[in-house]
């Protein structure tokens, strides 16, 4: 790891959590994830090599800790850069949003966001399966399947003969302009940029289980901390 040369906190701070990845790999930590392969599932775009570099970092530092062989924590210092991580979030949704061109969007990520977001408990006691479908994702990211069972939501690359309840289609720019409060689902569906088919009664509550980035929606605050920096 390359060091600033300072002792001042910040410097060393930064010199830790501003390494590339770094601070992605908290968020996902915060989200919930524990094992590396969920690790990947929010950051499809690390190499495993390299996300186990940066674990190994974080665990020499004691912002993570291991709670068996594959499976790991945030420590108390970890936990501690919640707020920073939401702050950061909420800054970045203000003053420095994606444009959403190709290089930004990323169907693996978003549908992972989704599926993690969704409370098993605003479907109906039987299964259910939505259909997402992109058709400007690169192949082999144009289809995605969420199947709600037994109180846990599962996502799927692959058909599996499911019986399908709802199909959504719209380009991947606009379901991550709703994932990032850029506009709602209803606003692009009254718009024709997201069409549903299926379940009417499903469907008519898509806007609700549908939720949007918790990061994003921070951004949407006009609250900010005062820091005392004296």
């Amino acid at each position: 790891m390359k060091t600033y040369g300072q002792f001042c906190p910040l410097a060393q701070s930064s010199q830790l959590l501003c390494e590339r990845w770094t601070l992605l790999i908290i968020r996902e930590f915060i989200a919930g994830g524990k094992k590396f392969g969920e690790l990947q599932r929010g950051l499809p775009q690390i190499s495993p090599t390299l996300l186990s570099s940066r674990l190994k970092q974080l665990l020499e530092a004691r912002v993570i800790e291991k709670t068996d062989v594959k499976t790991y924590q945030l420590t108390e210092a970890g936990l501690a850069l919640r707020p920073v991580i939401e702050l950061l979030g909420a800054w970045g949704h203000k003053w420095s949003r994606s444009n959403l061109d190709s290089g930004d969007l990323d169907a693996g990520l978003l549908m992972w966001d989704i599926r993690r977001s969704l409370d098993p408990s605003v479907f109906p006691d039987r299964a259910v399966v939505v259909q997402f479908e992109y058709p400007d994702a690169p192949k082999g990211a144009k289809n995605w399947w969420l199947v709600s069972e037994n109180g846990e939501v599962d996502l799927c690359l692959n058909d599996n003969d499911y019986s399908v309840d709802l199909h959504v289609t719209c380009s991947l720019k606009t379901m991550t302009a709703v994932w990032i409060c850029e506009t709602t689902f209803n606003e692009a569906v009254s718009a024709n940029l997201i069409k549903v088919i299926g379940d009417a009664s499903l469907g008519k509550n898509l806007q609700e289980w549908l939720r949007t980035s918790p990061l994003s929606q921070l951004g949407t605050t006009e609250t900010w901390p005062q820091l005392n920096w004296s």
